[in-house]
């Protein structure tokens, strides 16, 4: 399973990023756009993303994912096809000359902070449970 390496490398990400100040800042949310051509199992990488972050700054955080689709150009007559199955040929002229643009992507688009107040409200309620 390369999502639970994939999970520890977003979680490497994530905390570097996190800005160095005298609070304890939690991070909200993380969020991805994963190429369909990258194998990755959304609920897969979520699971292994929540077990990597127990205990870190990012305990609790969201793993926002969006899917992005395989796009490719037709080298023959220029059109521009979403690929939705293994056929990959031009929706226009059904050449299989394809320059592929998108669904290749792993990256993390950006980072949610928490308030820190937010996080002092939950770490209060938290302690009169």
């Amino acid at each position: 399973m390369h999502e639970m390496g994939i999970a520890l490398q977003i979680a490497e990400i994530a905390k570097s990023a996190i800005p160095k100040t005298p609070e304890d800042l939690k991070i909200k949310a993380v969020n991805l756009r994963v190429g369909k051509l990258t194998a990755i199992v959304p609920d897969s990488l979520r699971f292994c993303f929540e077990i990597v972050v127990k205990n870190t700054p990012l305990d609790g955080a969201a793993l926002n994912i969006e899917e992005v689709p395989i796009v490719a150009v037709c080298k023959e007559c220029y059109a521009e096809t979403i690929i939705t199955d293994a056929d990959f040929s031009c929706g226009k002229c059904k050449s299989g000359k394809l320059d592929i643009i998108s669904g290749r992507e792993l990256t993390v688009s950006s980072i949610e902070v928490a308030d820190p107040e937010e996080s002092e409200t939950n770490k209060k309620k938290s302690k009169k449970k």
